[in-house]
C-alpha cells in the first residue's frame, strides 16, 4: 500500500542547532500512528514541517503523491491536511458553532446554508449541546474537544493530534481517545504525539520515536516498550 505521508530525509536547522538529521518516516493511509520522545526531541519542529508552518531546510515531504515541501500552510490544508494544538486557540468573541466555520471556509469547503456540516462535525465530537457557547463557557476537555472539532472542520486526510490529551484526568484521556478511535473508524489517518504513555500505547499501531532530532526506533507499541535505544532516551543510562 503506497504511503499517505511521506518524509524523507528531513533537515531542519535553528542557526547552528540542527533540530532534524535527515528524519525519514512513512504514514499508511486510514493508520494510526504514533510520534512519541523526550522533550526537545523534534517532534514539533517534525510536524511544524509537514503542516507548512515551517519549511525543511533539506530533505522531502509527500503528501498522498504530491510533493508538499514547498507548499505553504494553506495549501497542505486544503489538500487534507489538519492538526490540532495543546493550547486551544479559539475566535473567543465567536460562538462553539461559528468557530467551525471558519476552518470549513479556509480548507475551502463552502459553509452549508442548514449548518449541516458544522452539526455533523459537533455531534461527532461530542459538543453539539455547546453550539451556542462562546469558548470561555468551555471546560478545559470541552475546549480541546472544539480544538479537534476546527480540525475537523479541515475535512482532513490525515489528522495530526498534537498533545490533545496534556493536562487532562484518566476519564477525560478516554473521553478523547473515544473519539479519536471513532475520527479512525471513519477512514481518518491520524498521527498521536503524546507524553501520556498509556494513550498512545492503546491508540497506536506503529510508533516511531524520535530523541535529539533523530528517529531512534520504529514498531508495534508492544516492540517500542521493550527497545532499549527508547528506554535510554527516556530514562538515561
Amino acid at each position: 500500500m503506497a504511503a499517505l505521508l511521506e518524509v524523507n530525509g528531513v533537515v531542519k536547522r535553528f542557526g547552528g542547532f540542527t533540530a532534524l538529521n535527515r528524519v525519514t518516516l512513512h504514514v499508511k493511509p486510514g493508520e494510526r500512528f504514533g510520534l512519541i520522545g523526550p522533550n526537545g526531541s523534534g517532534k514539533t519542529t517534525l510536524i511544524n514541517c509537514v503542516s507548512g508552518s515551517l519549511h525543511a531546510d533539506e530533505g522531502r515531504i509527500v503528501f498522498d503523491g504530491r510533493d508538499i515541501t514547498t507548499l505553504p500552510a494553506h495549501r497542505r490544508t486544503r489538500l487534507g491536511i489538519a492538526r490540532s494544538f495543546q493550547i486551544p486557540k479559539p475566535f473567543r468573541s465567536m460562538t462553539v458553532r461559528d468557530n467551525l466555520g471558519i476552518p470549513l471556509e479556509y480548507a475551502g469547503h463552502a459553509r452549508s446554508h442548514d449548518g449541516a456540516d458544522v452539526a455533523e462535525i459537533l455531534r461527532a465530537i461530542g459538543l453539539d449541546a455547546k453550539a451556542d457557547l462562546r469558548p470561555a463557557n468551555l471546560t478545559q476537555i470541552e475546549m480541546r474537544k472544539l480544538e479537534l472539532a476546527r480540525a475537523m472542520a479541515a475535512r482532513p486526510k490525515l489528522l495530526i493530534s498534537d498533545e490533545a490529551m496534556a493536562g487532562l484526568s484518566s476519564a477525560e484521556v478516554d473521553d478523547i481517545l473515544a473519539i479519536l478511535f471513532r475520527l479512525s473508524a471513519q477512514g481518518i489517518t491520524i498521527i498521536m504525539i503524546e507524553h501520556i504513555m498509556r494513550a498512545v500505547m492503546r491508540f497506536s499501531e506503529r510508533i516511531v520515536v524520535l530523541d535529539a532530532g533523530e528517529r531512534i526506533a520504529e514498531g508495534t507499541p508492544e516492540e517500542i516498550v521493550s527497545n532499549p535505544a527508547v528506554e535510554k532516551a527516556y530514562l538515561g543510562e
